[in-house]
């Protein structure tokens, strides 16, 4: 073997970053001979912890750390989501839903959609949403697990997320990360100490002295990045120019107005504000560029759009958009924040965590640290950044809107190359490509380029097969069998009550 094997793992920083490399990797790497994993966190620092809506890929990490789904809700509060609602982004007045699963049925050999714009240019002026199962059952506030093992059912398109407390999240995994030999550390690093030769981090040097020795270290101390950024000097790639937002303000609020399984984004003159229903409180937070909103401004508009009363104080939140150029250096790979920051506009922080920590796990270390593995490390984390950021930017440039300099700028902005092939590719012929097995599938560029506005020009040939009255019967059967099953379905709070992962009605803060 090249090198010995690395046997003492240091993770600088808790939240929700920590605690996920913590559980996960003490779960995978546990039974290793004289392997020991110690945190480092300070409960004087506090967390972001606003993190809370997921995407599906989240079920994949729970099934890792063998988690029982109906505790897990339960314990962290949880909701499910079937897809995110966005509110007046193309227009005032205006919503669409991405959903999670797909749309329709595939026909003929080619996708569903393109029989949906042979139906439009017919003149059938239902939306998408109306085809899609997750979007509908969100709507209605309707929840069931999908049915992958019956591919005939209308439920085998369906997919699913979480939207939970991240300060529950990362105390339910602390829990589990110690029962599987992690070591918690308390108090605040005051130093890094480093080796004269390599520049390789040896140690953290903590408030009262002591030092903290390791061989592989996680940065996972948030947007100070006190071990890539400040300690091994790794530069920033500023996106600043493509997404425009640079500060939020977060406040929960008391439980009102609907349950649906859904975040909802709605559109604000510079920005955009959440909305994330769990079982005990709704979490809200309005992302805005400080270039065309001053943080009262701001914090005043969250406060007037809230459903319920705010039970603590606005939480104050500034960042730039983009990532550190390089994730993994010398013998520090950096974790969530510490390594780069894209709005959660599209619930993917957690799944950036979830993602790297994968990744690290594929191409472990040795105590000689191959180049080869690092190098392929950063270039496969650079690029889910791009593709995400490309993703993210889709919403803010195909708009309609004019009514406010914020929102100008945004529709007028030059797209990166890869999303303006993708615009070009769907308005001439209504094409959606994925690239290299991208995070975002198909249907979700679908459902945000079609919500978003961007006509295409023309469908697949195979489409224009089919006669009108077949084409008008066919997707008339398909909207009549989705409407049909999400009329069958349990509410969402009928659901978290049968499965026993609803959380006493004590602890729901209620106005």
């Amino acid at each position: 073997m090249n090198g010995d094997p690395i046997r003492r793992i240091v993770i600088v920083g808790g939240g929700t970053a920590g605690w996920m490399a913590a559980a996960a990797i003490s779960r995978i790497l546990g039974e290793f001979p004289g392997l020991s994993i110690q945190l480092v966190e300070s409960e004087a620092i506090g967390t972001v912890g606003v993190g809370e809506a997921t995407i599906p890929q989240i079920l994949s990490f729970n099934k890792l750390l063998g988690l029982d789904e109906n505790e897990f809700v339960r314990e962290t509060h949880a909701t499910y989501k079937l897809g995110i609602e966005f509110v007046d982004w193309l227009r005032p007045g205006h919503s669409y839903i991405h959903p999670f699963g797909k749309y329709g049925l595939d026909m003929m050999g080619i996708e569903f959609h393109h029989f949906w714009l042979r139906g439009r240019a017919l003149g059938d002026p239902e939306e998408l949403d109306v085809y899609s199962i997750a979007a509908m059952a969100g709507k209605a506030g309707k929840f069931y697990w999908p049915q992958l093992d019956n591919p005939k059912s209308p439920l085998s398109k369906l997919a699913y997320a979480f939207q939970f407390d991240a300060s529950r999240y990362a105390r339910y995994l602390r829990i589990r990360a110690e029962r599987q030999g992690v070591v918690r550390r308390e108090g605040r690093v005051v130093d890094v100490l480093q080796d004269g030769d390599s520049g390789f981090v040896t140690a953290v040097k903590m408030e009262d002295g002591s030092e903290i020795e390791g061989e592989l270290f996680l940065d996972c101390s948030g947007f100070r990045s006190l071990l890539l950024g400040r300690t091994l000097g790794v530069p920033f790639n500023d996106w600043s120019k493509w997404l425009p937002c640079d500060r939020a303000v977060a406040v929960p609020c008391t439980l009102a107005g609907d349950h649906q399984p859904l975040t909802r984004s709605t559109a604000r003159p510079a920005g955009w504000q959440w909305r994330i229903p769990l079982q005990h409180r709704i979490g809200n937070g309005h992302v805005y560029s400080s270039a065309h909103m001053e943080q009262d401004e701001a914090t005043d508009l969250l406060l007037a759009n809230l459903d319920g009363e705010p039970f603590a104080d606005p939480n104050q939140l500034r960042f730039t958009a983009g990532h550190r150029t390089r994730a993994w250096e010398k013998n520090v790979v950096a974790l969530g924040l510490a390594g780069g920051f894209l709005e959660p506009l599209e619930s993917t922080a957690i799944h950036l965590v979830q993602s790297a920590i994968a990744r690290l796990m594929a191409y472990f270390p040795t105590t000689a640290f191959g180049e080869q593995e690092i190098a392929r490390f950063n270039r496969d984390t650079e690029r889910e950044y791009v593709d995400i950021r490309d993703f993210l930017v889709l919403h803010y440039k195909a708009t309609e809107r004019d009514d406010s300099e914020f929102w100008r700028y945004c529709r007028n902005l030059d797209p990166p190359d890869g999303l303006a092939e993708k615009l070009a590719m769907f308005r001439g012929s209504g094409r959606v490509v994925r690239e290299h097995e991208e995070l975002f599938t198909e249907t979700s560029w679908l459902s945000v380029m079609a919500g978003q506005g961007v006509e295409p020009q023309g469908y697949h040939p195979v489409a224009g097969l089919l006669d009108e009255a077949e084409t008008r019967q066919r997707l008339e059967h398909i909207r009549e069998v989705v409407a049909q099953a999400v009329s069958q379905m349990p509410t969402q709070d009928q659901f978290l009550a049968q499965q026993g992962s609803a959380i006493p009605a004590s602890e729901r803060v209620s106005a």
